[in-house]
C-alpha cells in the first residue's frame, strides 16, 4: 500500500491544529470536489477530517474516484451523509493493491481513530484463552490473555474469564493436570493442597512419573481438540478395568473424572453435532440501538458467548452495522473456519476473502438457510433480542434517574456525565484520590481515574488538601485535553423522562460520555466542598456544578445532608430513588478509592530495597538475593562480600553499599 501526499490547500489549513485557520477555509463539497481529479481509480481507503484535524470518517472503496466522487453531490444523501460531506474540511488517501487489503486497513483505522460517524465497536476486550503449557516438562494448564508468545497450545476462545475458570477447575478433576507457576513447582519438597484434594497428579513431587503425567496432559488437549467422546469411553473402560480387578479406589478416581468431563459438558448448553469450529452472529435493532450476540463453537463445543452493543447512527441498517462491526471485531483476532451470520452482507465475499488472507487458510461466511446451523443462529438471535430489551430497559430506568437527578440538584440539563470524587488513605500514608464516572448507561469504568497524591506539602491527613491536588490535575489536564468551549451542549430533559436525540453531532446522545462533567459529586460536607469550589474557581471554572455529600449522624445510609454552593444544605426522602442512586455513586467511588489505596499499600509493602538502587536490574538483584537470601543480609554486606557475588563488579558493589550507608 503507499499513501498519497496532501497537497490540497484546504489540508494545510486544517490538518495541523497548530497552523492559522481562516474563516474563509473551504469545506463541504469543494473540498471533496478538488480532491477527486487527483485520485486513482484503484482500491484504497479515504479519511473525512474536520477544521481541526478530527477524524470524521474512514472509508474503503474499490475506486477511490468513483467513491469520493459520490460525495460531490448532496441530493439524494441521507442527513448523516450529508452532515458529514459539510463538514469536511480536509481528505487523506491510502492507496491499495486490492480491495480486501483495503478492507482490512479500514477497520484498523476505525478501531484506532474512533471516526464519529462510523460504526464503533465498544466494549472491545481481548478474549481469554486456555493454554497447555509447552515450555517446562510438566506442563501447565492456565488462563491466558494477550498475545501468544508463550509456547504451548492454546484452546479457545471463550467469551469469558469466567468461563475459562469453570473449564480449567473442572479440568483439573478431570486430568489433574497442574495449575501452579513453574517457580512455586521448582521450590515443592511435598504435594500441595491440590494433589490434597485430588485436583493434580502431583508431578512436583514425583507422586505420578513423568510418562504417566505426560499421559494425562495428552488425554486433556484431547479433549480440548473435540474428541471428547473418545476421551470419555477410554475412562469408562479403565473404571470398569479397575473395578472388575478389585481395586475400587482406583475405580472412583475414573468414575470422579467421568464426573467432571460430564459436568463440563452440561454447562455448555448447546453442543452442535455438525459444526467443528464456528463464531454465529446475530443483530438486532430496536429503540435506536443495537445488539450483536456472538456465540464460540470450538472443537464441536460451546465455549461461551458475548453481547456487543455498537455505536452507529440511527440511519444505519442492521447488515450495513454488522459488515462494519465483523471487520474492526477480527481486526485483531484469528477468525474460525465457519462464520455464521444471521443476515446477508453487501460484501460478505469480500470478508471472506480478506479474512482468509489474513489467516492464510479458507474462512467461509455464510447464512444458513435450514438445519441445525440455522438453528444455531436463530438460538444467537434470540438471544440478541432478550439482551437488547433488557439494556433499554436499564437506560429507561438510567434515564428517569437522572432526570430525577436534575431536579433534585437544580440542574438546567438531564447530566450525561457525572463525576464522583473520594479520597482514601491511612493516617496520610499511601493516599489515593479517586474519581468514577457514570452516564445515561451506567458507571462508565474505562474513564475511571485514580491519583496517587504527590504533593510533599501536604499534611498527613489533609483531606482538602488532597482533593484540591486531585481536582487541579484532573481539570487543569481537562482543560488542555478538551477546550472549554467545546464542551458540547447538554441534553434538555424531556418532558417524558428520555433524553432527546441531539442529530448535530452526528451521534446518539445516549451512546456517548462528554469530557466535560455535567455535575460533581464530591465525597465530604461543607469543607471538602469549598475546598473543591475554590480550585475550579483558580482554573476559571466556574459552570461545573457541584454538590457535597455529607454522612448522616452515625454514617446511616439514608440520612445524607447535600451542599450546594450558594444554598442551604438539605436532605433526600428517605425513600427517594434518586437517593439510592446517588448513594450508589458514592458507594462505588469509595469502594474504587478504597481498592485503589490498598493496591499501591500492598505494592509498597513487599516492594524490595534493592529496587530504589540506580544500577541495579532484574539480573544483579537475583544474583544478590540469590547470594545473600535477603534484602536485609545485604544491607549489611561489606564492599568485599557484594563484590565476590558472580556479576557485581567493585563500582556496583560501592554504588549498593553506599545506598545502605549514607
Amino acid at each position: 500500500m503507499s499513501f498519497m501526499q496532501d497537497t490540497s490547500d484546504s489540508r494545510k489549513a486544517a490538518g495541523n491544529g497548530n497552523e492559522e485557520k481562516t474563516p474563509s477555509a473551504k469545506k463541504g463539497v469543494d473540498v471533496i470536489a478538488s480532491e477527486v481529479r487527483r485520485l486513482p481509480n484503484g482500491p484504497g481507503v479515504y479519511r473525512m477530517l474536520d477544521e481541526n484535524g478530527e477524524v470524521l470518517y474512514v472509508g474503503k472503496a474499490r475506486s477511490l474516484k468513483k467513491r469520493v466522487t459520490s460525495y460531490t453531490r448532496l441530493q439524494g444523501q441521507s442527513n448523516r451523509i450529508m452532515r458529514m460531506i459539510l463538514s469536511t474540511a480536509a481528505m487523506e488517501f491510502v492507496v491499495t493493491q486490492t480491495e480486501s487489503e483495503a478492507l482490512l486497513l479500514e477497520a484498523n483505522l476505525i478501531k484506532r481513530l474512533r471516526p464519529r460517524f462510523n460504526v464503533l465497536l465498544r466494549d472491545d476486550k481481548s478474549f481469554p484463552y486456555i493454554l497447555v503449557t509447552g515450555d517446562h516438562q510438566s506442563a501447565a494448564i492456565v488462563k491466558h490473555r494477550g498475545a501468544r508468545k508463550r509456547k504451548g497450545d492454546y484452546f479457545g476462545p471463550f467469551a469469558s474469564a469466567g468461563a475459562v475458570d469453570r473449564t480449567i477447575n473442572a479440568l483439573q478433576k478431570a486430568f489433574l493436570i497442574r495449575t501452579c507457576s513453574d517457580s512455586y513447582y521448582e521450590n515443592r519438597s511435598r504435594p500441595c493442597l491440590q494433589y490434597q484434594i485430588k485436583r493434580c497428579a502431583g508431578p512436583c513431587t514425583g507422586e505420578i512419573g513423568q510418562e504417566d503425567y505426560a499421559g494425562l496432559v495428552s488425554e486433556a488437549k484431547a479433549f480440548l481438540s473435540g474428541r471428547s467422546q473418545l476421551i470419555k469411553k477410554q475412562l469408562a473402560q479403565q473404571m470398569e478395568a479397575a473395578s472388575a480387578d478389585l481395586e475400587f479406589e482406583r475405580a472412583a478416581i475414573y468414575r470422579d473424572r467421568l464426573s467432571a468431563l460430564s459436568h463440563v459438558q452440561a454447562h455448555q448448553g448447546i453442543n452442535p453435532q455438525s459444526v467443528q469450529e464456528a463464531d454465529v452472529f446475530a443483530i438486532h435493532q430496536e429503540g435506536g440501538q443495537t445488539c450483536v450476540q456472538v456465540f464460540f463453537f470450538r472443537t464441536g463445543q460451546n465455549w461461551g458467548n458475548r453481547a456487543y452493543f455498537p455505536k452507529a447512527d440511527k440511519s444505519l441498517d442492521e447488515p450495513e452495522i454488522l459488515e462494519s462491526f465483523l471487520a474492526q471485531f477480527y481486526d485483531d483476532k484469528p477468525a474460525p473456519k465457519l462464520i455464521l451470520l444471521s443476515h446477508d452482507l453487501a460484501e460478505q465475499d469480500l470478508l471472506s476473502e480478506a479474512l482468509t488472507e489474513r489467516t492464510g487458510r479458507k474462512v467461509d461466511v455464510s447464512v444458513p438457510r435450514r438445519g441445525e446451523k440455522k438453528e444455531l443462529v436463530e438460538h444467537a438471535l434470540t438471544n440478541a433480542r432478550e439482551a437488547l430489551g433488557r439494556r433499554l430497559a436499564e437506560t429507561s430506568s438510567q434515564a428517569r434517574l437522572l432526570k430525577g437527578v436534575a431536579e433534585a440538584f437544580d440542574l438546567t440539563a438531564q447530566p450525561r456525565r457525572i463525576e464522583v470524587y473520594d479520597n482514601s488513605h491511612i493516617m496520610g500514608t499511601n493516599a489515593v484520590g479517586g474519581m468514577i464516572v457514570a452516564g445515561v448507561e451506567g458507571f462508565a469504568k474505562g474513564q475511571y481515574r485514580k491519583f496517587n497524591i504527590k504533593s510533599e506539602d501536604l499534611v498527613p491527613g489533609d483531606d482538602y488538601g488532597m482533593m484540591r491536588e486531585v481536582l487541579n490535575r484532573r481539570f487543569s489536564r481537562l482543560l488542555k485535553e478538551h477546550a472549554r468551549e467545546e464542551k458540547p451542549e447538554a441534553s434538555p430533559v424531556d418532558p417524558e423522562g428520555d433524553t432527546a436525540g441531539n442529530e448535530e453531532n452526528g451521534a446518539d446522545i445516549t451512546s456517548d460520555i462528554p469530557a466535560w462533567p455535567d455535575l460533581v459529586l464530591i465525597d465530604g460536607g461543607q469543607g471538602q466542598l469549598t475546598a473543591a469550589r475554590e480550585t475550579l474557581e483558580d482554573l476559571g471554572i466556574t459552570d461545573v456544578p457541584l454538590v457535597g455529600i455529607a454522612k448522616g449522624p452515625d454514617r446511616d445510609a439514608g440520612r445524607e445532608k447535600f451542599f450546594i454552593p450558594g444554598k442551604q444544605s438539605f436532605m433526600l426522602p428517605e425513600r427517594d430513588p434518586v437517593l439510592y442512586f446517588v448513594q450508589r455513586l458514592r458507594d462505588e467511588a469509595h469502594r474504587f478509592a478504597i481498592g485503589s489505596h490498598r493496591a499501591r499499600r500492598k505494592k509498597d509493602i513487599v516492594k524490595n530495597p534493592l529496587d530504589e538502587i540506580a544500577g541495579i536490574g532484574p539480573t544483579r538483584k537475583k544474583a544478590l538475593l540469590r547470594h545473600f537470601g535477603t534484602a536485609k543480609a545485604v544491607s549489611k554486606a561489606g564492599i568485599d562480600d557484594l563484590a565476590a557475588v558472580p556479576g557485581i563488579s567493585e563500582a556496583i558493589a560501592r554504588l549498593v553499599y553506599d545506598h545502605f550507608h549514607e
